[in-house]
């Protein structure tokens, strides 16, 4: 594992591009070519004649040295549409050590944007506010990837998730089928999250949802009585931690896989990020979910 995927390298590199440039770079160098068999410009491999290939294929080179038959097959470059879906929900500005689970979202975003870019995806930008959805049209050119950047960095969460209401929105998009990965710690009131992934796989989109989690609330590790308040409606509790941290442990565990359960039985293919964890896997997650986006 590259060092560079550890979160605290990588947030400490204050300007999201380069965090993103090195974080991707140092990861998947030999696979950011987004490559299928067909009828392309650039030469791949040869293969013996089938009946019914179209014979302009035929490389009559290798015939006159082979007296047999060969089509030669050849790489198209494919781009899909790639559109990142931020929960800028209050409760994202939960800290865990030097920075938060937004923070978190925001270099996750970056490095995949940056990586789609490579692979030449038009890219876009949701981001789930109080008030409704900021959008930024999928496009592809580098230009539109700083847009996205700077977008990301503008990102300040507060109040709750967007109401349903506003998910009428979603429906102006493309009409083509796309990759949307929403990234989010999933706290919600009324089930507005599910709503909003349903609305989606509705319109016929492949969703991969990252799940982001920070370590303490993940764990219950504090020491003593601590006070929690809830960063969204502002009410707070004060627990000794020794005395339910087993409990709550098993309670999140339950939740978590009730969770996992709910997605996959909407067609929604989900990952647990813990925000101490490197980001491979989520880079690995976003590349097998886009191939099976474009085959």
């Amino acid at each position: 594992m590259s060092s560079l995927l550890d979160p605290k390298i990588m947030m400490a590199i204050k300007e999201l591009s380069l965090s993103a440039k090195m974080t991707v770079d140092g990861m998947m160098s030999g696979i950011n070519k987004s490559a299928v068999k067909g009828p392309g410009m650039e030469f791949s491999q040869y293969r013996s004649y089938q009946p019914g290939d179209d014979l302009r294929s035929l490389d009559w080179k290798m015939f006159a040295r082979s007296d047999r038959y060969y089509i030669r097959e050849s790489e198209i470059e494919t781009n899909i549409s790639i559109r990142m879906l931020i929960d800028a929900s209050a409760s994202m500005e939960h800290k865990d050590g030097d920075f938060t689970k937004i923070d978190y979202a925001r270099y996750l975003a970056a490095s995949l944007a940056y990586l789609g870019n490579l692979q030449g995806d038009a890219l876009g930008l949701y981001v789930f506010e109080e008030k409704g959805i900021y959008s930024l049209a999928a496009k592809q050119d580098f230009q539109h990837l700083s847009r996205i950047f700077y977008q990301l960095e503008q990102i300040t969460p507060r109040g709750k998730f967007t109401t349903p209401v506003h998910y009428k929105e979603l429906y102006a998009g493309s009409r083509n089928k796309e990759l949307l990965i929403l990234m989010t710690d999933l706290y919600q009131t009324n089930a507005e999250i599910f709503t909003l992934l349903d609305t989606l796989t509705s319109l016929g989109h492949e969703v991969l949802v990252f799940h982001l989690l920070s370590r303490n609330e993940l764990e219950l590790n504090y020491k003593g009585y601590s006070t929690f308040e809830d960063l969204e409606t502002g009410k707070s509790i004060q627990i000794d931690q020794s005395k339910v941290r087993q409990e709550y442990q098993q309670q999140m565990k339950d939740y978590l896989e009730k969770t996992r359960t709910e997605l996959l039985d909407r067609g929604v293919y989900y990952r647990l990020m813990v925000t101490d964890e490197p980001l491979d896997q989520a880079l690995r997650d976003f590349l097998k979910q886009r191939i099976k986006l474009r085959v």
